[in-house]
């Protein structure tokens, strides 16, 4: 089967889509006192935590507006570790429907990411009134936030695609997916921003361009840094490394999607 046919047959499951985004989205507030309003109550309760740890204990206060600097970076994190998290669970968690009903299992792993999307989305005014409080201008260029969104949409369907996969066969893949998303988060500049990297380390003798590599080597640390330059510091992104890492997060894309359709139809059997 092409992969034109399977778009195609995607394309005609949208409606399920659309359903099992819905069905999580209820779930997710389902006997939740707050409800929606969780979506907001969650990062603001990490930010302070975030920010009296990174900021007042470690001593970050020579950032301006630093709730803000921490707010815009935490949001499309949460937004990824959570996506991949449930997308690596997806197949498994649906073992009794994909046993019994026979639907494009690719569903799966993108209603995982899309219904995170979505609460990304609903907890994005909170940003702007922090932002709006605190004084810190939203300008022009926060218009480009729906190209960072796609570049991450396609980098954390494409993760998901994998880890779903291995999941099925190796049900390790969970707990160490855990262990690399904390260092990941590490990684990527979220509570400290890029500029504290070295441009220049050596290495065994060797001057290596850190701050570069570290965009290089890390998608989210470039879409993080997007997401700050244009709803932080209000200017325009680093058009190079965006440009590379949407290169790279559509090759991941590409590259998951192909892996996963490769292994799904012994999905039923293993699960």
């Amino acid at each position: 089967m092409s992969l034109f046919h399977h778009l195609r047959e995607l394309w005609a499951y949208r409606e399920l889509v659309y359903n099992l985004v819905i069905r999580d989205l209820k779930a997710r507030y389902k006997n939740s006192i707050l409800g929606v309003a969780w979506s907001w109550m969650n990062p603001l309760l990490m930010m302070v935590v975030y920010t009296v740890v990174f900021n007042i204990l470690a001593g970050r206060s020579n950032l301006p507006n630093y709730p803000v600097f921490l707010l815009c970076a935490l949001l499309p994190w949460n937004f990824f570790s959570t996506a991949v998290s449930q997308a690596t669970n997806s197949i498994v968690d649906a073992a009794p429907l994909i046993k019994k009903v026979y639907f494009p299992r690719e569903v799966l792993p993108i209603a995982a990411v899309l219904s995170n999307m979505v609460n990304f989305l609903i907890s994005l005014p909170i940003f702007f009134l922090l932002a709006l409080v605190l004084g810190n201008p939203i300008t022009g260029w926060a218009l480009l936030f729906p190209v960072t969104l796609v570049i991450q949409v396609m980098f954390t369907l494409g993760v998901g695609f994998i880890t779903a996969t291995l999941n099925v066969f190796y049900r390790d893949t969970r707990l160490i997916m855990d262990v690399l998303l904390l260092a990941w988060f590490f990684l990527t500049p979220i509570f400290y921003p890029l500029t504290t990297v070295p441009d220049r380390y050596v290495f065994w003798g060797v001057p290596v361009n850190v701050r570069a590599w570290l965009l290089r080597l890390n998608p989210m640390a470039s879409i993080i840094s997007s997401y700050r330059d244009i709803l932080y510091w209000g200017t325009s992104t680093a058009w190079d490394f965006l440009l590379r890492t949407a290169i790279t997060s559509l090759a991941v894309l590409i590259i998951g999607y192909l892996i996963f359709l490769h292994y799904s139809p012994r999905f039923g059997e293993e699960v």
